[in-house]
């Protein structure tokens, strides 16, 4: 890709996600980072700096980023005591949430390399993986209610690259990802911010067609699969856009394909296959299913790194159990590139897919003023963690069923099975 051509299209993408994603407000301020990894790697920060750029056009009031480093993540995994592993910089946390109090605005850039800690030690990883999910709570938690506008993008990196296109030469590689990360957010379209605004609406439409039909449960088959999940009184369904408590209206996710809403954590019975390897704390886990029962797992099962996936679930109780359930068509555009990302912000995209762990306060009616324990019984989940795995594929069949037992068609071999 020629070098103009890039930053034109890296500059459309920048403005998409300050006026599409975050929707920042003149006199916000920003702050970017990365949940995974501490830190946005040093691969993002062409992105962070045209964001940057683009956020001060808006007006911005200041701008501010948290860099991280995964090779001295991965120097202290296999230097580090190993009793030392819940020490954590406890300061970049009281900055974020400084700035969400202050009702700032909130960017996560992905730019990692999906097997940073691959051959590491497991329970190395678990422990330093469960020490951020531990400190970091507190920003979960506040974007588990909407408390800021906040949004989640990516930026191309090298070791990312090689590994979705490991025959193409690294510079090669490098710019395909871009081109794919640029087309599945739109910046190649002719008006970017048109584009997003259409898209959503018509996400939107198919969240309110399934609000309205209020599902008590939805029935999942195909192959590996046959599985029922509980949907709780209340429950919403939401597509794209969603109103913060700081009263600005934003879009988490660029790209989103989906339209989701809370799981029962307490009724969820049979097994699912996941069609995606998952990314998780810099390893991927292959080949796995997850057995439910009475809405807790009771058995996982993976041909690679099944030992990361036990240490996943056994975080906390909340882990156990469900806390998002997510239907997106296979004919998505993201599934249609023919490959995968290695990251679940474009993989959950091209899938159905449902969460592990931390349900979203805002997907019951009244969540967010609900205790822990109140929106437990509700049907809600509370945990420290919250990982998307897929398992959507062109031979699912999904039905909605209605409080007297009737079952509908949502999807039929992957696709929508009702027109809005």
């Amino acid at each position: 890709m020629p070098n103009n051509a890039h930053q034109e299209l890296l500059q459309k993408y920048a403005e998409a996600i300050v006026k599409i994603g975050l929707n920042l407000q003149k006199g916000q301020r920003l702050i970017i980072t990365n949940a995974t990894a501490r830190g946005v790697p040093h691969a993002g920060r062409a992105l962070v700096h045209a964001v940057t750029r683009a956020a001060y056009a808006a007006g911005a009031k200041y701008v501010e980023a948290i860099w991280g480093d995964e090779e001295m993540h991965r120097i202290r995994l296999q230097h580090a005591p190993a009793d030392s592993f819940d020490e954590y910089p406890k300061f970049q946390v009281s900055g974020v949430m400084e700035m969400i109090q202050n009702g700032d605005a909130l960017l996560s850039v992905y730019a990692n390399d999906p097997d940073a800690y691959a051959g590491l030690d497991s329970e190395r990883v678990a422990a330093m993986q469960k020490s951020h999910l531990q400190n970091y709570a507190p920003v979960s938690a506040a974007i588990s209610r909407n408390a800021v506008n906040w949004c989640v993008v990516a930026s191309a990196s090298p070791a990312w690259a090689a590994k979705i296109f490991p025959d193409l030469p690294a510079q090669e590689a490098e710019e395909r990802l871009w081109r794919a990360i640029f087309e599945t957010t739109r910046a190649t379209q002719p008006d970017p911010i048109a584009a997003w605004q259409a898209h959503i609406q018509s996400l939107i439409k198919r969240a309110q067609y399934m609000q309205a039909k209020k599902y008590t449960a939805l029935h999942y088959k195909a192959p590996g699969t046959d599985f029922t999940l509980g949907l709780p009184q209340g429950h919403r369904w939401i597509a794209a856009r969603m109103p913060a408590e700081n009263g600005i209206d934003f879009t988490a996710n660029m790209p989103t394909e989906e339209i989701f809403t809370l799981p029962d954590r307490h009724r969820a019975d049979g097994t699912v296959s996941a069609t995606f390897p998952l990314s998780y704390g810099g390893n991927l886990i292959e080949d796995f299913s997850v057995t439910f029962k009475d809405g807790q797992i009771v058995k996982v099962s993976a041909k690679k790194n099944e030992a990361l996936l036990q240490k996943l679930i056994e975080t906390d109780e909340g882990s156990k159990r469900l806390g998002e359930v997510a239907l997106v068509p296979a004919s998505s555009p993201i599934a249609q590139r023919g490959h995968l990302f290695y990251n679940t912000l474009f993989d959950e995209n091209a899938s159905c897919h449902l969460a592990i762990g931390r349900a979203y306060r805002f997907t019951l009616t009244g969540g967010e003023e609900l205790t822990d324990e109140e929106f437990t019984a509700a049907g809600g989940n509370v945990s420290l963690s919250h990982v998307d795995f897929m398992i959507g594929s062109p031979h699912m069949d999904i039905d909605g069923i209605t409080a007297d037992g009737k079952r509908e068609p949502v999807m039929r071999q992957g696709e929508w099975a009702f027109d809005v």
